[in-house]
């Protein structure tokens, strides 16, 4: 809490893409959030140079942008899925699992099973599933709650 109310100076919500360049899905997710991130970062400048009330708005103006290609750890996954509603969305992430055992065993023998694009928003506990623009920005954009993370 004490981090809420005073801000973490220097630090940034961190946002993962796990990216699969031959995919045009995941290609669109890349540059949406690369525009997203340039105009975060363009943002935060200007508000540094304004007045203190911008920062008081409910929009979320810097984020660090982690693209990688390789599939997640078994810890990132299990978290991923718990992002996503727990086990039952294990087949939006792992071709084929029906839940998170399924999911985790069909990750180990084949990293290629883990469907991309996914973006996760680590500190808030959030993912996104695929290319649904609305939902990959709402995701950046929104604020986390202080009950988010009680």
């Amino acid at each position: 809490m004490f981090k809420r109310l005073f801000g973490e100076h220097g630090a940034k919500n961190v946002v993962t893409l796990f990216h699969k360049p031959s995919s045009q899905a995941s290609t669109r997710v890349l540059t949406l959030l690369k525009q997203t991130h340039a105009q975060s970062v363009a943002h935060a400048t200007e508000d540094q140079a304004s007045s203190h009330h911008a920062q008081d708005r409910a929009e979320r103006t810097e984020f660090e942008l982690d693209v990688t290609e390789a599939a997640p750890t078994t810890d990132q996954l299990k978290n991923i899925l718990e992002y996503l509603g727990g086990s039952s969305a294990a087949g939006k992430v792992i071709s084929g699992a029906s839940n998170e055992s399924d999911a985790m065993r069909m990750l180990k023998a084949d990293g290629n099973a883990f469907q991309r694009p996914l973006v996760v928003d680590w500190n808030q506990g959030k993912a996104v599933a695929g290319e649904n623009e609305s939902e990959i920005l709402n995701l950046i954009r929104s604020v986390p709650k202080e009950t988010d993370k009680a």
